[in-house]
């Protein structure tokens, strides 16, 4: 490699990769983040990109998005892009506002033809006019490029063309001296099985890389700082992955086989697809033709002794609610893991949100209470994967695990632990021929049940839907009996608070303002609460993992500040929950339903007008 003129240091770099959704944005975004990762750089990452399998050609609804940072700490995505790839107009009329001043463009030159330029509602040329002047721009026929690299090799001329993302790649991994010996390693293992594929596509980045290397605006490159890390096994992991594993450590820690009874749905697809993998740790896997199917399958291997799981979003949430009630009644443990994206109905498939916290909280008839918690991050989705089972198989109570798609599908540089260091998993199993088994008998402490595994010698018994007689568990219609039940179901959920930590807060212990957050809002609520402080404000966070129950401390945490802000990706579901549950405090909301994640910045000028 020659030698450059000057390589910048940096602690983080933002780099966006946006295209039409068949110009293998994702794929590039993958293949970038894997290698940073492997180069000792802190990752976190966010796919975006449109519902439709061929959104419309040139258009900026059709945009899809891979939007990456790297570097010595990433909590979060990042607000804008250092650097920007832009494969069509409709990518860069898409993405602009969100590159820094003085942040790098490359954009295919190729693709800035009158028709393009007409389907992204472009009336000049974004090239050619003084649009782009607040930033540097390279333009090259990277189309034309690369179709030559690859059709040299053989590749057709309509294949060729699609070799442009790996001319692009080549070129970002010039910019940041990164060696193409990782990535090279990478296309080999995704084209395993059509190496010649691999070849073309090898060439063609490297071909890109020496383009780069000619070019005098990438003769100031960037050198990212590595993240300092404990020593351990690490990889870059997205949260649905790390929910399957989570998943499959609780398996393994708890002694009871794993069984995910689900039907695909965006996006929480891959959580059923990773644990297909696994056969060969007992996990069954079993895609079913509905959601119904699928859970019903679920409280029948709940039923038979197995860790049961569903997954789902939140239309599927929707149509398992009414199975979901049995598992309640029933008192089985279930597990039941929800990906949310934007609603209501169809919704927004692909883009993310937390709109479904009211549907696992009440979404069900009845008294049926169920334990929901929900994961902050993507490498959180294993310990709250993990979590979600431990509590499910100790309380006999199904567990709502709330993730989103955005933490879902979006990766970082994860420390993978080993099992045996987890918590240990205590299920209440009866022991055969237990001469006082009942089904219904409980803990006089926890109200929790036994679990009574078919075929076990001398506890022949019966559950089921309708209601049942405490203790005995014969079908009960007695009011007061009814009653009774309902109490004990609810208790039980509420004395889980006795099992979970307390609430903790960062920043002021009293004061002014806190800013409460949940789930996968934790990193950009965080930073932003660390820059308002930083600013010399008074202002604490408290981030929630635990919501039903909350945390035994949660109202005298409250009581210490004046204000409380409640920042969430819906219209106000969290704040409307503690306004319920705490009625003596008055609540503030910033709420966004835009199918996007916060960003510090808005959170930060939000944060500052309470003061």
């Amino acid at each position: 490699m020659a030698t450059q003129k000057q390589i910048l240091g940096r602690n983080s770099v933002v780099v966006k990769f946006a295209g039409d959704s068949g110009d293998g944005m994702q794929l590039t975004g993958t293949l970038f983040s894997d290698a940073a990762a492997l180069a000792g750089n802190d990752i976190a990452t966010f796919p975006d990109y449109p519902a439709e399998i061929r959104a419309p050609h040139n258009t900026v609804a059709g945009v899809s998005g891979y939007q990456v940072h790297i570097g010595k700490e990433t909590r979060i995505i990042g607000d804008q892009c250092d650097i920007l790839v832009a494969m069509n107009p409709a990518a860069l009329v898409a993405n602009l506002k969100w590159v820094k001043k003085g942040g790098m463009i490359l954009v295919d030159g190729d693709a800035f033809d009158e028709p393009a330029l007409k389907k992204a509602n472009c009336e000049t040329n974004p090239l050619e006019d003084e649009s782009l002047s607040s930033y540097i721009v390279v333009a090259p026929p990277i189309t034309t490029m690369a179709r030559e690299t690859a059709q040299a090799l053989g590749m057709s001329p309509k294949d060729a063309a699609r070799t442009k993302n790996m001319f692009c790649l080549g070129m970002i991994y010039f910019a940041f001296n990164f060696e193409l010996d990782t990535p090279c390693k990478l296309l080999d293992k995704r084209f395993a099985k059509k190496m010649d594929v691999a070849l073309i596509n090898k060439q063609v980045m490297q071909k890109g890389y020496n383009f780069a290397e000619t070019l005098e605006l990438f003769q100031t490159t960037y050198r990212v700082a590595p993240v300092d890390l404990p020593k351990g096994k690490y990889r870059n992991i997205t949260g649905n992955i790390a929910t399957a594993w989570g998943l499959l450590a609780a398996s393994e820690r708890s002694g009871h086989k794993l069984f995910l009874g689900s039907y695909p749905i965006t996006p929480a697809t891959d959580i059923l697809c990773e644990l297909a993998k696994y056969k060969s740790l007992s996990a069954k896997v079993f895609q079913a033709e509905d959601e119904i199917a699928g859970i019903c399958s679920a409280i029948g291997a709940a039923y038979s002794g197995a860790m049961a799981c569903t997954t789902t979003s939140g239309p599927g949430l929707s149509l398992k609610a009414e199975a979901l009630g049995l598992a309640v009644i029933t008192e089985l443990p279930l597990i039941i893991v929800d990906v949310q994206r934007g609603g209501p109905s169809t919704g927004l498939p692909t883009k993310s949100e937390q709109s479904d916290l009211n549907i696992a909280l009440y979404g069900r008839n009845g008294e049926a209470p169920c334990i929901v918690i929900a994961a902050s991050s993507p490498g959180d989705c294993f310990y709250q994967a993990y979590n979600a089972a431990k509590l499910a198989l100790e309380t006999m109570t199904p567990c709502i695990l709330l993730t989103d798609g955005y933490i879902g599908q979006g990766s970082e540089v994860f420390r993978i632990p080993r099992v045996a260091d987890l918590p240990p998993i205590h299920s209440p199993v009866a022991k055969a021929n237990d001469p006082d088994y009942k089904p219904y008998r409980r803990d006089p402490e926890t109200f929790i049940r036994q679990w009574a595994i078919p075929g076990t010698e001398g506890l022949r018994h019966r559950i089921g839907g309708l209601e049942k007689s405490d203790v005995l568990g014969n079908v009960s219609t007695d009011p007061l009996n009814h009653e009774k039940m309902v109490y004990y179901r609810n208790e039980k959920v509420k004395r889980v608070a006795k099992k979970i930590p307390l609430q903790q807060v960062s920043g002021a212990k009293s004061g002014e303002l806190l800013v409460v957050s949940w789930g996968g809002t934790q990193g950009q609520v965080g930073v932003a609460v660390k820059e308002v402080i930083s600013g010399g404000k008074k202002v604490a966070h408290a981030h929630f993992t635990n919501i039903m129950p909350l945390p035994m401390n949660t109202a005298e945490l409250l009581g210490k500040y004046k204000k409380i802000l409640v920042c969430e990706l819906n219209s106000g579901q969290f704040a409307n929950y503690l306004r319920i549950q705490f009625p003596q405090y008055q609540y503030l909301q910033y709420n966004k339903v835009q199918g996007q994640p916060f960003t510090v910045e808005e959170l930060v000028n939000e944060i500052n007008k309470q003061f």
